[in-house]
């Protein structure tokens, strides 16, 4: 199969509904990349619809496409269910590009794609063809799963690999496309603004109550300006900055048969310093008293993984620092979800993880010394 990684030019707009996606629709897309491979038919595993939808299908292919290796089985993943926070926000298209422009040219731990599109216009649909992982012998990751320290440790190493890939070498000076973390230009600054209805209605819930900080619950305003001060002090960083996923916790990885950490739901991938990943990561992770007991270790193991890929790290003291200022964007971030909108407990878990980090950091008063205040 003639398989390039050019893509010829599309004369037809991306499906926008589920009902647009035909087997004549897929063998005409797929032909753009694979010239020789015909889609005669195609069978509906499974229609999963979220915010956006995961199309499990599998294929009647010709015999070039089987003797080239193109699996019979893919899953599509774009925005076909009709949410709200799917519609209008690019992250399908965003995440595609993603696809496009690093999982196929950067060993990064994401899954294999076949193909990524993406249309420009007031929509923003964003497609990817990639392998159908409920057919391999992958484990997915839940919240309510907590992982232990020497299973963060060996995660780590594929974060280490993400971010080595792209320190201070140039490479994302080649994508302006790609926002960049707390920017002003990405969704990131506003989110506990676009939460707050959602984090008050959180904070009147018994189950929510019985963990985050009593001083969150009499005056949520003081995370929202911690979270303002955190914006503008990531957005003065010198650098430097690196591909970071953005929403790095475990109901968004899995874990293959060989043992390696990969990631899903790139949908809010920027260009980033590393803490942000970090900290979310390994805070969301592992339950508190893991966390407690493992992080300043799992943190110097993190940034040993760094300098032995060639980056120049900062002393621990002052990775420490940046560090121990994120909790405030994953209290925010997980207080801002409902419980239905990830398996159940997994939410709830998470808010307890943040609530106790930003607790045992002082990550409040940390920011507000760091800004002068």
């Amino acid at each position: 199969m003639n398989n390039t990684t050019s893509y010829q030019p599309r004369s037809e707009k991306l499906p926008t509904s589920l009902d647009q996606v035909t087997p004549g629709w897929l063998n005409r897309t797929l032909r753009l990349r694979y010239p020789d491979l015909e889609v005669r038919d195609f069978k509906i595993v499974e229609v999963n619809n979220t915010h956006t939808t995961k199309l499990r299908l599998a294929l009647d292919l010709n015999q070039a496409a089987v003797d080239a290796g193109f699996p019979k089985n893919v899953c599509l993943k774009a925005n076909w269910s009709g949410s709200s926070l799917s519609s209008g926000s690019g992250i399908c298209e965003l995440e595609a590009r993603f696809y496009r422009y690093f999982r196929e040219q950067l060993t990064v731990p994401a899954p294999l794609s076949y193909y990524a599109d993406w249309d420009e216009d007031t929509f923003n649909q964003g497609l990817v063809v990639m392998e159908d992982l409920a057919l391999s012998n992958v484990t997915f990751c839940t919240a309510i799963d907590p992982i232990n320290a020497d299973e963060m440790a060996r995660s780590l190493e594929g974060m280490a690999d993400l971010h080595a890939s792209c320190w201070d070498n140039g490479i994302l000076d080649q994508h302006a496309w790609l926002k960049t973390s707390m920017g002003a230009n990405s969704s990131d600054a506003k989110m506990y603004r676009s939460l707050e209805e959602h984090m008050l209605y959180n904070n009147s819930l018994p189950s929510r109550r019985s963990v985050l900080p009593g001083w969150f619950l009499e005056d949520p305003e003081r995370l929202s300006a911690a979270y303002d001060l955190l914006v503008a002090h990531e957005s003065a960083q010198p650098g430097p900055r690196t591909l970071i996923h953005g929403d790095a916790h475990l109901g968004n990885s899995y874990v293959t048969s060989s043992g390696e950490r990969r990631w899903l739901d790139w949908q809010i991938v920027r260009r980033g310093t590393p803490w942000r990943d970090l900290n979310y990561f390994m805070t969301s992770s592992m339950t508190v008293v893991e966390r407690r007991s493992n992080e300043v270790a799992l943190l110097k193991h993190y940034l040993q993984l760094m300098a032995a890929r060639g980056c120049d790290m900062p002393v621990f003291d002052k990775a420490w620092e940046q560090y121990c200022l994120w909790p405030i964007h994953g209290l925010a971030s997980f207080n801002g979800s409902r419980d239905e909108w990830q398996l159940p407990g997994s939410i709830l878990a998470g808010v307890e993880r943040f609530s106790a980090a930003i607790e045992d950091h002082d990550s409040v008063r940390r920011m507000a010394k760091l800004a002068g205040q």
